[in-house]
């Protein structure tokens, strides 16, 4: 495996990951990030298991071949479909963290024995991985799933905070399924920028999870249990993308607080 110094790799079908890579910046400032936004493909959920596999494992090559310690599978669906895959193909040359396992050990702790919803794309619906897990491991939880695919193409896009992120918010949540959930997942990278307005549809006090916070103290520990954790900062942080777009460019800035340039990354097949 690579040394301390050695970058971090953080990939997702889009902008969505910038919230992993924003909580893993403010968690671990020594460490140098490369960031990867598979735009050109997105979104991954209406995507095959085959071809989210496919390109998981193409970044997994660049990122290993930038030399990195330890990659990020900012991507809900591609931890669903494509973690395994990665770890069996790569994982003797790379660390590889999914944002899945630890929501669902964060599930087991502290919300076992209640009603918890979920929200993501068709494919991490479809996979039932959350279901799947947080059975195993706490089978009190009562589980309600719900596939929200307009969701993360309207963030991408920009339309978000305004009416018509709010119509589109509140008829996927105002599902009978849903009632009297404790707490909701948001299944997907890119609905920690719609937070806010999921928590203003909900008139009382329920506990939204997202996977950013949660991911980045996974990824501390991890390099803290391997001794790979960086002492200082050697060189900046990159971020490319695999096709140029305005709302990419709008997200970065929001979430870093300064201009980024972004680089546009066709990886080789």
């Amino acid at each position: 495996m690579n040394n301390a110094d050695a970058p971090v790799g953080i990939f997702d079908s889009g902008i969505g990951g910038l919230t992993v890579a924003h909580a893993i910046s403010e968690l671990l400032p020594n460490e140098q990030l490369i960031y990867f936004g598979d735009t050109a493909h997105l979104p991954y959920g209406d995507k095959s298991k085959a071809a989210i596999r496919d390109f998981t494992s193409r970044v997994c090559r660049y990122f290993f071949e930038r030399g990195c310690k330890a990659m990020v599978i900012a991507c809900n669906t591609a931890s669903a479909y494509a973690f395994s895959h990665a770890e069996k193909h790569f994982g003797d040359q790379l660390h590889i963290i999914n944002v899945i396992d630890p929501m669902i050990d964060l599930v087991n702790d502290q919300f076992s024995d209640v009603k918890v919803g979920v929200i993501g794309t068709k494919g991490t619906i479809g996979s039932r991985v959350y279901a799947r897990k947080i059975k195993q491991h706490s089978p009190g939880t009562r589980l309600s799933s719900q596939a929200t695919p307009l969701l993360a193409p309207m963030i991408e896009e920009g339309y978000y905070n305004n009416y018509i992120s709010k119509t589109i918010i509140h008829s996927y949540l105002e599902k009978k399924s849903f009632k009297n959930i404790e707490a909701l997942i948001l299944g997907c990278t890119h609905y920690p920028l719609i937070k806010k307005e999921i928590k203003d549809y909900y008139k009382r006090d329920i506990a939204i999870l997202d996977s950013s916070a949660i991911t980045a103290k996974a990824v501390e520990q991890l390099l803290k249990d391997q001794g790979i954790e960086a002492s200082k900062r050697i060189a900046q942080n990159e971020f490319y993308v695999s096709d140029y777009t305005t709302s990419f460019e709008h997200a970065t800035k929001q979430f870093f607080g300064v201009e980024i340039k972004l680089k546009k990354l066709r990886l080789k097949a």
